[in-house]
């Protein structure tokens, strides 16, 4: 039984939803998000990265910078920038990139749900950046970005979502990378319990994306529990913003490799090596992108080839049969001498939003081989997940990046 309850958003003045919407605050360093804040002071970057707002000797965690965080957004709601729904709610984000669509429901998961594994995991946290966003969310007293949740497609929660996309957008704008977002109110009584009750038949939820921001919301929801004398259940802070894609929408793109030298092979020797676990075939200059699972690109000496996994490396091991396992555990450790990617500086990833030429560009720059991958699929996603394991590092990359600013959860006691 998975809790998705409706809330009362925060959410931008209309006509400020597409100045003040922006990316995750994690896919910017310090100069891009405080250049971002100068060319749009509204941007949530401001708030969501508030050391923008101090010189570059200031430490990104002091004190300061949170509460710089906390004390513009509520300025923003008290300016009326930022207005808070009066009855709860759930929404409809609709997203539409390269023409293809795909709409989540904006709604509170519950911090027991996480707990209990009704909510799965496939992503070990980094204690740094859990905390910088706990220290975020408790001193603004609010949740300013949602996580990115699937679930499996529910024929009564799509019906519900095209009867209200009938209806009028309450926010319909593009943002600069061309995205286009649509947000709708879910403010039926009826339609609200179709959507609450069907989730709560579901005992699966899946994390897609925001696994820091969950934990953080989670750490967050125990420290305000343990401080009280007495919980009802019902406390803002025992719940958190999510917003909720069916499997069947979601597309995960390529998470691509690049490694900085051959380990001491020259071509030949290398070409060699790879083929004792791929069978490796010359395919021209033109980048290659694989067509199916256990198939790889690889850029080398301005030539592309394409790498086939042979039959006995292949597994039915919901991690060793991933394709990036198979890649790592067949070539990149034993022939590159890549042994931890996490920490290896050898080894850089590249995002599929960026395309096969920042892989050429990449090996005629700073690199000597470029691999291109065979996307992860939601399934594969769901089934490391069910199993309790953990996906390998950069497995998944999920576009478009949902917005932050234009859903905001108050976790304040007087609500």
């Amino acid at each position: 039984m998975a809790v998705i309850r409706p809330f009362c958003a925060i959410r931008p003045a209309k006509g400020l939803e597409s100045r003040i919407a922006a990316l995750p605050y994690d896919v910017y360093n310090r100069a891009e998000a405080k250049r971002e804040v100068e060319k749009e002071p509204l941007s949530f970057l401001g708030i969501d990265r508030a050391e923008v707002w101090f010189p570059d000797d200031v430490d990104i965690h002091a004190p300061e910078v949170y509460q710089k965080a906390h004390d513009l957004l509520w300025d923003m709601v008290e300016r009326g920038q930022f207005i808070q729904e009066k009855a709860p709610c759930y929404y409809i984000y609709e997203l539409t990139m390269n023409g293809r669509v795909q709409t989540g429901i904006v709604g509170c998961a519950s911090v027991d749900d996480y707990d209990r594994n009704v909510i799965r995991k496939h992503e070990k946290t980094r204690s740094d950046k859990e905390e910088d966003r706990v220290n975020h969310v408790d001193r603004c007293e609010a949740q300013t970005g949602p996580i990115f949740l699937a679930y499996r497609a529910d024929e009564r929660i799509s019906r519900v979502v095209e009867k209200t996309k009938d209806g009028d957008a309450l926010y319909d704008f593009v943002s600069p990378d061309g995205i286009r977002h649509r947000i709708f109110v879910i403010a039926d009584a009826d339609d609200m319990k179709t959507v609450q009750s069907a989730f709560e038949e579901m005992n699966d939820i899946y994390i897609a994306d925001g696994h820091h921001r969950c934990a953080s919301a989670v750490r967050v929801s125990k420290m305000r529990k343990a401080a009280e004398s007495s919980c009802s259940g019902e406390e803002e802070f025992q719940y958190f913003l999510s917003v909720l894609f069916p499997d069947e929408q979601l597309m995960i793109l390529d998470y691509n490799r690049v490694v900085k030298d051959l380990n001491g092979y020259d071509i030949p020797g290398f070409l060699a090596a790879a083929a004792e676990h791929f069978e490796v075939e010359a395919v021209g200059t033109e980048p290659y992108r694989p067509k199916k699972k256990g198939m790889f690109g690889m850029y080398l000496d301005g030539q592309w080839y394409s790498l086939k996994a042979k039959p006995g490396i292949l597994s039915d091991d919901p991690i060793d049969g991933l394709d990036v396992s198979l890649l790592q555990n067949y070539l990149l450790e034993p022939v590159l001498g890549i042994h931890d990617p996490k920490t290896d500086e050898r080894i850089d990833f590249v995002g599929g939003i960026r395309g096969l030429g920042e892989l050429e560009r990449r090996v005629h720059s700073d690199c000597s081989v470029a691999f291109s991958m065979y996307p992860t699929s939601i399934g594969e996603l769901f089934d490391v997940a069910d199993a309790g394991r953990l996906m390998p590092p950069k497995s998944t990359w999920f576009e478009p990046k949902l917005r932050s600013g234009i859903f905001i959860h108050s976790i304040k006691q007087d609500r």
